[in-house]
């Protein structure tokens, strides 16, 4: 089956958040949605995921799933407040645990954080598969941007997350704690063994130069024969030379402190201290 897919695009933290639709029912998912935050003033509001709301309750639809591609370092989630307010089962990689265990030590969460990924209501591993109404949907586990990223397949669709972005900007860093140049790799060459003509859809866009207008849908076929960093058969060994020079270069992504500390319990802020109030920390010189 071919899915409806309504794209959100956050253009503050350059992401792209999925409605996907049974097109025989009324079931769907959200896939990647954001919870907006102001840095200066840690304010957050939710003007973004009221949009997402807006849609499914204007086509009446029911909400199944609210999922997750990965523990995002560029956005905080809005899993629990779209939960709260259209019902649905929040899932992500079961190697959420590994996140989850590396950055519970660098923010020095203690003994009361849990690391065994029980914030949300599954953990999914390769091979998993779940339904959307009559829509399957199939999960591939690809690490390498971060160890619990998966793609989601359903139906001629594939929502990859950040493995890859459109062929004009090529792939994922990997330099954060728990990537790997290598694994991105092969995750890659397992999303491209799905048929040419499936529609990939990517978690984020930057408009790479030259290009006027953000992109967020491309095909196999599109990405195999053009992606910049990957396509016409590049070997394993050019790639993660490539990979790993480049992200020697980047800064660390804006959010990263409060977006990790958030998504790593499912979209949950910090526990309150006994006053009441909730606090994101910022660990000096560790990453």
């Amino acid at each position: 089956m071919s899915p409806l897919v309504k794209a959100f695009f956050d253009e503050a933290t350059n992401t792209v958040s999925y409605m996907v639709r049974d097109p025989a029912g009324s079931s769907c998912a959200i896939i990647d949605s954001v919870l907006d935050y102001d840095a200066a003033a840690g304010r957050t509001s939710t003007a973004s995921a009221d949009e997402i709301i807006s849609c499914v309750r204007q086509k009446d639809l029911q909400v199944a799933w609210i999922l997750e591609s990965h523990v995002h370092a560029d956005h905080l989630s809005a899993a629990p407040y779209l939960q709260e307010e259209l019902g649905g089962q929040i899932g992500i990689g079961a190697n959420i645990t590994t996140v989850q265990n590396t950055f519970g030590k660098i923010f020095n969460e203690g003994t009361a954080f849990q690391r065994d990924g029980s914030q949300f209501d599954a953990l999914f591993k390769e091979g998993d598969s779940v339904h959307i109404g009559q829509l399957r949907v199939d999960v591939l586990h690809t690490p390498g941007h971060t160890p619990a990223c998966l793609t989601y397949v359903i139906g001629d669709a594939a929502f990859v997350g950040d493995t890859l972005f459109m062929p004009d900007f090529g792939t994922a860093r990997c330099d954060f704690p728990g990537g790997s140049a290598k694994d991105l790799y092969g995750s890659i060459q397992k999303i491209l063994a799905l048929p040419d003509d499936t529609r990939i859809f990517v978690g984020h866009d930057y408009k790479a130069p030259g290009r006027d207008e953000f992109a967020w849908e491309t095909t196999v076929g599109e990405q195999k024969a053009l992606n910049i960093h990957i396509g016409e058969g590049r070997p394993m060994e050019d790639f993660v030379s490539m990979r790993t020079e480049r992200d020697a270069k980047l800064g660390m992504p804006r959010l990263i402190l409060p977006s990790l500390q958030t998504n790593m319990r499912a979209g949950h802020f910090p526990e309150p201290d006994e006053t009441g109030k909730r606090f994101f920390k910022i660990p000096i010189n560790e990453l």
